[in-house]
């Protein structure tokens, strides 16, 4: 039954993924991908859409992918499984939290866990930028085509961000990149 799969699929997500949402889209993509619930392409376009969109990233993407299969129980069924584990996690951890806090072990563990986070982390953030600057937004099996737009229009932003940064000393309002980068995707593209 899919909604069992649906189910499963994203708890066992939401079980074994630590850092967040982008650290979840390796494993997403390779259940998801492999299983025929969407295409590779899709995902990518969608995880643009779901960072501008209201609501927790994973959660975003779990209940488009269920609503893709099997329309509002499918997007439920997604959902709940990818968010129950956080939920059970959050419970224990507060409870263990309380009593280890001072913990050598507990805090060792903890530390073990940061790199391979900032690895996943760092795998989706160099995935989609070949994605999108050589592959022309496509599938990496795609023909290479340098986007010099694309790559243009990121130098300029991050350009910005960097002397906004110096000028300022302060971090750039993201409500308000997010809103210039869509302005100037408009006139761009």
């Amino acid at each position: 039954m899919i909604f069992l799969e649906l189910f499963g699929v994203f708890f066992l997500i939401g079980l074994f993924t630590f850092g967040g949402g982008y650290a979840m889209i390796p494993l997403i993509e390779s259940q998801v991908v492999s299983r025929g619930w969407i295409s590779t392409d899709a995902l990518y376009d969608f995880i643009a859409v779901s960072e501008v969109t209201p609501g927790p990233f994973a959660i975003n993407i779990a209940t488009f992918i269920g609503s893709s299969q099997q329309g509002f129980l499918g997007a439920l069924c997604a959902t709940l499984g990818v968010v129950l584990p956080s939920f059970i996690v959050i419970l224990l951890l507060a409870t263990i939290l309380r009593k280890f806090s001072k913990s050598k072990y507990l805090s060792g563990a903890i530390d073990g866990v940061k790199p391979i986070i900032i690895s996943l982390i760092s795998s989706t953030v160099i995935m989609l930028m070949v994605k999108t600057f050589f592959f022309g937004g496509s599938s990496l099996q795609s023909p290479f085509v340098i986007d010099r737009t694309t790559i243009a229009l990121f130098l300029i932003i991050f350009g910005f961000v960097l002397i906004y940064k110096k000028v300022f000393k302060k971090d750039f309002n993201t409500i308000g990149m997010l809103i210039i980068s869509a302005i100037f995707g408009l006139i761009v593209f």
